[in-house]
């Protein structure tokens, strides 16, 4: 049997249960693994599975199984560790939907947790279904139980000529991220997000945080890739992969939007990186590369990791309230030429340059090595 194994998320990885799955699959046909999503990569890197489960492309959960449904994969596995059952069927729902076809999917989600389960989302799986649920102790779950109890009525309705789509399995005070931009916070355990002609307006049960609406504009709330919580909640150790880089020239990247693919940038020398979040994601990413970062920040940073890292000689600058996007678009024209990478000779006079800069806008800045 063809098996395709869609791993998805950091905490599949980080329990140890993926390299456990792909083992176990193995007893039933020949496996091939890769990742759908973006954040379990670096636990992928972390766990030295980059061997075993493919990570070289960015890819939605739904691309991943579409493209082992192309391949022409007997069955596709998509293994998942939410963070209740209630997220993790509603998110094995939408990976079904949002997937080419019918693809003969089956989902295993929580597999360390009592409410673990199996669920068998393409037709004529139940017995296989059945057959491993038995063999790891899981649940056996029904995509008619998950429809009945999470989606009787359309999660996503127009109201008013507004989107509204409701979110179930949410945890008060959780940051709430759309297509990995985080645009408001929990106040409760149903919030709706009501989006107008693609911009999302309002939080029912919850904050809207505008910054992160600006930063994310017009946005397809149906298709939306929408999680709460972290972004990784496990406390590991990061794996440090040495490259080789030459000390002739250097090369300095910028980004300004953490959904981008921040991996692209492991080979720079330095990347700057504009806005909180994104620099907390860039610089914990960016460690396991040994790229240092410098960030330029105004301190509403919304805690997207349990635990951030960053490499030596990175340099965080904090300004005040809302001059971190103005200090970086000066430092993307006036340094970068509006290119994303540029070469440089010396890294310390890169530095200089782009304080001068941010000094031209204000004074009042905090420097954090």
């Amino acid at each position: 049997m063809k098996i395709g194994l869609v791993v998805h998320g950091p905490e599949i990885v980080d329990s140890g249960y993926a390299q456990k799955f792909i083992e176990f699959l193995g007893n039933y046909g020949v496996v091939k693994s890769r990742l759908g999503g973006t954040m379990g990569r670096t636990a992928v890197i972390d766990a030295h599975l980059e061997d075993k489960i493919d990570i070289s492309q960015k890819l939605f959960p739904s691309q991943s199984v579409d493209k082992f449904n192309q391949e022409n994969c007997d069955v596709i596995f998509l293994i998942n560790y939410g963070k209740s059952s209630v997220t993790g069927h509603a998110f094995g729902y939408k990976v079904y939907n949002n997937s080419q076809g019918q693809p003969p999917l089956i989902q295993i989600e929580r597999p360390g947790e009592e409410d673990g389960s199996v669920v068998a989302w393409g037709k004529d799986l139940e017995k296989l279904a059945e057959d491993i649920s038995s063999k790891l102790g899981l649940l056996l779950v029904s995509p008619d139980q998950i429809k009945k109890k999470l989606f009787s009525e359309d999660p996503c309705q127009a109201i008013s000529g507004n989107i509204c789509r409701k979110i179930a399995g949410v945890s008060p005070d959780e940051n709430i991220f759309v297509n990995g931009i985080v645009i408001g916070k929990s106040k409760s355990s149903y919030i709706t997000i009501i989006a107008e002609n693609g911009i999302i307006i309002d939080i029912e049960g919850g904050e809207l945080k505008k910054h992160g609406v600006e930063k994310l504009g017009t946005v397809n709330l149906e298709k939306a890739i929408v999680k709460t919580g972290l972004l990784r909640k496990s406390i590991v150790e990061p794996r440090i992969i040495k490259s080789e880089k030459s000390n002739n020239k250097f090369t300095v990247s910028y980004l300004n939007h953490a959904a981008e693919d921040i991996y692209r940038l492991k080979n720079a020398d330095m990347v700057v990186t504009v806005g909180d979040d994104t620099t907390l994601v860039a610089a914990d990413i960016l460690y396991r590369f040994n790229v240092p970062i410098i960030g330029i920040t105004d301190g509403d940073v919304d805690r997207v990791v349990e635990e951030g890292h960053k490499s030596e000689g990175s340099l965080i600058i904090e300004l005040d309230a809302g001059f971190d996007d103005l200090a970086g678009d000066k430092v993307f024209l006036e340094l970068f030429n509006r290119k994303e990478t540029i070469e440089i000779e010396n890294i310390e006079n890169f530095k200089s340059k782009l304080l001068q800069i941010i000094s031209e806008i204000t004074n009042n800045y905090k420097l954090i090595q």
